[in-house]
């Protein structure tokens, strides 16, 4: 029993006593751990002083540089605001001294006004004394002493003018000549064989006289048919084996005088007849027409022409003007043309159009009333001819002005084809009334003492008195009547202006 007892006391005692031990040991490593962490306490204490103290010294550092670089840019900026003050001080200075400059030039100024305004005064009264001492001393008032020296001035000009006029025309002629005469030569030379020029007759030659009674007819009902069916005048006089078609219509006149020739030769002359030889002929003369315009468009190198247009072409080829057919003209232009517009270093082909169409309307211009370039250029227009094309043709006899190089060289062809020698006739009456009033142009000139027109009106000399016409004026007498010949008178070619002044001394011995 014992033995348990002391067994359970034992076992409390060792209970308490491992109780005891365990407190102690927890007690003892309780204050290790409080002792462990006072330590590191202690040690972050001093860390975190140790920071503190760092990042003070740093700020202070910071603080000193930035109070050193705030202090060094204040004393930049004071600087800088004194160099401003100083130039604003000086530029004020400078203004100063300006606006006493000025003041001064402004004093000055108003000081010469005076003086100037004093002297103006003094020069009007001396002027004016002067002008009573001159009109004293030369006898003359102002008025008259203006106009002799404009009468003066007047002479000088009128010699200076001259030989102006004298200088700027050699210098233009020697230029243009030369060109012109070259492009000119060179053109002709091309063509100058290629035509001839042909007149349109409407005389027909029959083998004898009494062949005029058959065309005459019984009760002349022959030839009123005849006239009736041609539209055309059978003319028929004492004229010798020849009887005469006349009608303003040239086709019209060539199919009369075809159906007259085909009657002739048949023999059976009687309405019937002459209807069917009408019927014939009008056929021919119609295609003989129409293959002139096609051979005439084909010379020229021109496919894309209105046939209508073609046709037309082909009726010039019975129209004449002064003599010279119409169709060979035309040609002879668009060949004149294509030549001088190649030589220009132009395109030929619309040159060589304008020329061939440019007397276009001479074809109609029977039949329309107007002037044969007008009729023409509407013509031209109605069957799509371009623009340029069509103001050739209506300005190649200056209905309106020229404005282009191919106007220019229509004009010059169609003057170098009509002038030709031999090229064209002129009606006697037209020829003196020509010759007249190239005479009475001249003659109208003070100064002027006789005139003469020769060389068949291609030169007109003039004879001036010379007490009248000095040497320089007889250069602008000149100028002034070729011009005015050039506005007033419508002449082939070219008129050359001869002004000729003598002087004769006459001494009588006794």
């Amino acid at each position: 029993m014992s033995a348990v007892v002391y067994a359970i006391i034992g076992a409390i005692v060792g209970i308490a006593l491992g109780f005891v031990i365990a407190r102690y040991v927890v007690n003892a490593a309780a204050k290790r751990k409080e002792a462990e962490a006072e330590n590191i306490v202690a040690d972050a204490k001093r860390q975190a002083e140790t920071i503190k103290k760092e990042a003070e010294v740093e700020a202070k550092d910071e603080a000193l540089k930035l109070k050193a670089e705030i202090e060094s840019e204040r004393k930049e900026r004071q600087r800088e605001v004194r160099e401003a003050e100083h130039r604003v001080q000086q530029r004020e200075e400078s203004l100063d001294r300006r606006t006493d400059s000025l003041d001064q030039r402004e004093h000055q100024i108003s000081s010469l006004q005076g003086q100037v305004e004093r002297r103006q005064r003094d020069l009007n009264e001396a002027e004016k004394e002067m002008n009573r001492r001159l009109v004293s001393v030369a006898g003359m008032s102002a008025e008259e002493a203006k106009a002799e020296l404009l009468d003066t001035l007047k002479d000088e000009v009128t010699r200076e003018s001259a030989a102006i006029i004298r200088d700027s025309e050699a210098r233009t002629k020697a230029e243009a000549d030369k060109t012109a005469r070259s492009i000119l030569s060179q053109a002709m030379q091309r063509i100058a064989s290629e035509h001839t020029i042909e007149n349109t007759v409407s005389s027909i030659q029959i083998p004898s006289d009494d062949l005029k009674g058959r065309i005459i007819g019984r009760e002349g009902r022959n030839i009123r048919s005849f006239e009736q069916i041609t539209g055309t005048n059978l003319i028929i006089d004492d004229t010798p084996e020849c009887v005469t078609i006349s009608c303003f219509d040239p086709v019209r006149r060539e199919i009369g005088r075809v159906t007259m020739e085909n009657l002739i030769a048949d023999g059976r002359i009687h309405p019937a007849r002459i209807e069917e030889m009408f019927a014939k002929a009008e056929k021919l003369v119609n295609q003989r027409v129409q293959e002139a315009g096609e051979q005439a468009a084909f010379d020229t190198g021109i496919h894309d022409m209105d046939p209508e247009l073609v046709r037309t072409l082909g009726r010039l080829r019975y129209r004449t003007s002064y003599g010279q057919n119409v169709l060979n003209h035309s040609l002879e232009v668009a060949y004149l043309c294509g030549v001088m517009a190649s030589e220009l270093g132009l395109d030929p082909v619309p040159a060589k159009r304008a020329g061939l169409l440019h007397d276009i309307g001479k074809a109609i211009d029977r039949e329309v009333e107007g002037n044969h370039a007008v009729i023409g250029a509407d013509l031209a227009r109605r069957f799509g001819e371009s623009a340029h094309i069509v103001h050739a043709i209506e300005a190649h006899h200056n209905d309106i002005e020229p404005n282009s190089v191919i106007d220019v060289l229509v004009q010059a062809a169609d003057a170098v084809s009509a002038a030709r020698p031999g090229a064209r006739k002129e009606t006697l009456d037209a020829y003196i009334k020509r010759l007249e009033k190239l005479e009475e142009i001249a003659m109208s000139y003070e100064g002027v003492e006789r005139t003469y027109a020769i060389q068949a009106g291609r030169e007109v000399r003039v004879m001036v008195e010379p007490e009248k016409v000095d040497e320089a004026t007889t250069v602008v007498l000149a100028h002034d009547i070729a011009n005015r010949i050039e506005n007033e008178l419508q002449y082939p070619g070219q008129v050359k202006v001869v002004v000729i002044r003598e002087s004769r001394a006459i001494g009588i011995a006794k």
